[in-house]
């Protein structure tokens, strides 16, 4: 596929720390929540951050999709993103779950779920997720 952007985030001090965008415009620190066995300082984590972004994501594949059926999106509409985090039943690692919510105030709910639906095929978050997308890893 022709990648059309292209950026990079890189953390330090794991849950723990911080992450910073190449461009330094996203720098945050990064708490472990009290359910997960830390203090629960102010700071984001992993989760709210793939939260903030999925959302996101999956606002502008419904803007999308809904200019090509001519519908209008109202500006205050939302996509809200549930993340969680939990082991594995396999016992090897942690796994995560999402539901997304979308709300499109004074749309009738048939077009707006019709509206969802292809969303969840153009998003990429949504494609990455049910796709079990491979992810290179490479050692620097």
């Amino acid at each position: 596929m022709p990648i059309l952007y292209t950026t990079k985030a890189s953390a330090t001090g794991g849950r723990a720390g911080r992450a910073v965008s190449e461009n330094g415009v996203l720098d945050v620190t990064l708490t472990v929540p009290k359910e997960l066995g830390g203090d629960g300082a102010t700071g984001t984590n992993p989760e709210q951050l793939f939260a903030a972004g999925y959302s996101a994501c999956f606002l502008g594949a419904l803007k999308f999709v809904a200019g090509k059926e001519k519908v209008k999106i109202p500006e205050e509409t939302t996509v809200s993103a549930t993340v969680g985090i939990g082991p594995r039943e396999d016992g090897t690692g942690f796994g995560i779950e999402v539901a997304l919510t979308v709300n499109i105030p004074g749309l009738d709910k048939p077009t707006a779920e019709k509206l969802a639906a292809a969303a969840h095929i153009v998003c990429p978050y949504s494609h990455a997720m049910r796709t079990s997308t491979e992810v290179p890893v490479t050692v620097a």
